[in-house]
C-alpha cells in the first residue's frame, strides 16, 4: 500500500481538497512533476494544466489549474493555485471563453514582452482543451 501525505489545493474562491493523498503530478513550470511521500522540499511555479490527483483508494482525480505555486515540504505539498476547477466541473464555454480573453490580450498587447506573456498563455489554454480531449 501507498504511504499517504498531507495534500492541500487552495484557490483564491476556496479550499478544494484537504486530505491524505498518495501520489500528486502537478503540470510545473519546468514540467509535470510527481510528488510522493518524503519527497525533497522545493517550490515551483505552476502552468495552466492538469494537476491529478491519487488517493488512497488508487483512483484518480483531475483538477484543471492555472498559475500560482506548488510548495513541496516536510508536512506534505500544498498547491496555491489562481484558478482550480475539476475537470469534471469545467465547461466548454469557460475554456472558449478564457481562450477569447487570450486572444485579446495578445491583440491588446502594447510591447514585446506583454505580447509573449499573453501568447504563452493562449499556447497553455489550447494545450489544455488538448488534454481534456484526451481525459
Amino acid at each position: 500500500m501507498a504511504e499517504l501525505f498531507q495534500f492541500e489545493l487552495v484557490s483564491p474562491e476556496r479550499q478544494l481538497l484537504s486530505e491524505q493523498v498518495a501520489e500528486v503530478v502537478v503540470p510545473g513550470a519546468e514540467g509535470e512533476f510527481g510528488v510522493l511521500k518524503n519527497h525533497a522540499p522545493f517550490i515551483s511555479t505552476i502552468l495552466p494544466g492538469i494537476l491529478k490527483v491519487r488517493g488512497e483508494a488508487g483512483g484518480w482525480d483531475e483538477y484543471f489549474v492555472r498559475g500560482g505555486f506548488a510548495d513541496v515540504a516536510a508536512g506534505g505539498l500544498t498547491v496555491l493555485a489562481e484558478q482550480a476547477v475539476p475537470v469534471g466541473e469545467i465547461s466548454r464555454e469557460q475554456l472558449d471563453k478564457a481562450i477569447q480573453d487570450a486572444q485579446e490580450d495578445v491583440a491588446d498587447a502594447k510591447d514585446d514582452a506583454s505580447r509573449q506573456k499573453a501568447e504563452m498563455t493562449l499556447a497553455q489554454l489550447k494545450d489544455v482543451v488538448e488534454a481534456l480531449k484526451k481525459a
